[in-house]
């Protein structure tokens, strides 16, 4: 049972994988200040938008100005993807009911009215941003401890591009790139390891957050050719919640520990036995007793709360020797 364990030397009981109230306190101050970051365009646009509205004497001229013409209809409530199914005539009509039904009551103060319509729908389209910012922050901490564990032992990697989905070699100055990365590649003993996060497990027919297999970049192939298809290749599956609230905190475990039962399911019934393992951001007393449980078992082969530096340096240690 001991020898189970030795996979995280810094989880030695439960109470050690239970976020701390310091930890979530500073989670959310960074959560706060990356939505700040987030808003800044917003914010340019919406000051760009008063000073060129402000040589408008009457609000009805607005329809005259052209280069007004997009930010009066964010102002009147379009978001970017209903603009696609609507024609000039109904833009302009919007345009103009907002001008009537809220711009010309507004009187001398409509330029002022008309910022914050303009700032009220971008509000939604941050918050859409926003909803997923924090699983967004915790994949980029947990590849930053990666990529900063193969800088100390000098592994060499290789790294796929999130936009263009090109490989590239390990850059000399790697700031900023754990917010480019889908899959990471490298070799340890002579033993090749691809890790690609968020993809469909064929096996499995649903999204794993984090998958390790054995292989190099040309084994990705479009198609039925490709490795993800090959069961045997499978080295180890992980979920990864990045969620600080920890009145959610249950909700994520249990998603987690349904979707990682499901892979051990999935795969016994090919007689496969990959490693399975969890980090969570938010971790509460009584899921803390429930992954400690399974880690001595053996049901799950490690885990880490994302918030604690060792124990998330040391599961990417094991990530990288698997």
């Amino acid at each position: 049972m001991a020898k189970k364990m030795k996979s995280n030397v810094f989880i030695q009981s439960a109470n050690d994988l239970v976020t701390s109230r310091e930890k979530t306190r500073a989670g959310f101050i960074a959560l706060a200040l990356e939505k700040n970051y987030l808003a800044v365009p917003y914010i340019e646009e919406a000051k760009a938008l008063k000073s060129l509205a402000s040589r408008i004497k009457k609000p009805n001229d607005l329809l005259e100005v052209n280069e007004l013409r997009v930010g009066l209809l964010t102002a009147s409530g379009l978001s970017e993807k209903s603009l696609n199914h609507l024609t000039e005539d109904d833009k302009t009509l919007a345009i103009k009911g907002l001008i009537e039904k809220f711009l010309e009551p507004a009187g001398e103060d409509f330029i002022d009215e008309l910022v914050y319509r303009y700032l009220l729908t971008k509000g939604d389209a941050l918050g859409g941003k926003a909803r997923n910012l924090a699983g967004v922050l915790g994949e980029r901490k947990f590849l930053r401890s990666l990529l900063s564990v193969f800088n100390l032992a000098g592994i060499e990697y290789q790294w796929k591009t999130n936009d263009t989905g090109t490989w590239l070699s390990k850059l000399e100055d790697d700031t900023g790139i754990e917010k480019r990365i889908n899959g990471l590649f490298w070799s340890k003993n002579k033993v090749n390891r691809l890790l690609i996060m968020n993809i469909t497990i064929p096996v499995v027919k649903k999204n794993v957050d984090l998958s390790i297999l054995e292989g190099i970049p040309d084994d990705l192939k479009k198609g039925k050719q490709s490795i993800i298809h090959d069961i045997n290749s499978y080295i180890a599956l992980g979920e990864l919640k990045g969620g600080l609230d920890p009145a959610g905190a249950d909700e994520h475990w249990k998603t987690a520990n349904s979707a990682l039962e499901r892979i051990r399911k999935s795969f016994v019934k090919k007689k496969k036995k990959p490693q399975t393992f969890f980090i969570g951001a938010a971790i509460e007393n009584s899921m803390a007793s429930e992954i400690f449980k399974q880690m001595k078992s053996g049901q799950l082969n490690n885990a880490a709360n994302l918030t604690d530096d060792d124990q998330l340096t040391s599961i990417c240690k094991w990530i990288i020797n698997l």
